[in-house]
């Protein structure tokens, strides 16, 4: 999966595996429950930030609305990055669009989301557009060069 993020998301990738830079968030426990309540629906248009291509992500980069966002059920619609795997999908990169224009190398750090699904939950591929719904995170990826890979993650309840 890591190697699809590298397909996916920042600048040109490496042929070295992905490497992750911060600790992934800890597990819920009863005094961090999972946000209740309905999904906000946002798009990529929410969570786009001013960076000048080739300049280095950091966090101060981020507006306070997308900040706002993290820990929250967020649903957002894109298209899931092909992989070699079809179905029974655990995790996949959701991206902005279907190829034909913005995403590969060099596309925009804001342009995709890497979506891990809960335990026992998944998807199939599919060349349509879904809708991805789950707990939006600030989650910095990597590749052994240092540059970020992707930014966002998205604990995945459920796709539609």
């Amino acid at each position: 999966m890591l190697a699809a993020v590298s397909a996916g998301c920042g600048p040109t990738p490496s042929a070295a595996p992905a490497v992750r830079i911060a600790e992934p968030p800890p597990a819920p426990v009863a005094s961090d429950p999972r946000p209740t309540g309905p999904a906000r629906d946002i798009s990529f248009d929410d969570i786009k930030f001013d960076m000048q291509k080739g300049d280095p992500f950091t966090r101060d980069l981020l507006p306070k609305r997308v900040t706002a966002l993290e820990r929250e059920r967020i649903r957002i619609r894109g298209y899931i990055l092909p992989s070699f795997q079809q179905t029974g999908l655990t995790q996949f990169v959701l991206v902005r669009d279907n190829q034909e224009c913005c995403f590969g190398p060099g596309a925009a750090l804001y342009d995709c989301i890497v979506v891990r699904m809960l335990p026992g939950r998944s998807t199939n591929f599919s060349i349509r557009p879904v809708a991805v719904e789950g707990i939006f995170q600030l989650d910095e990826l990597r590749g052994p060069d240092g540059r970020h890979l992707a930014i966002y993650a998205l604990e995945g309840e459920q796709v539609r």
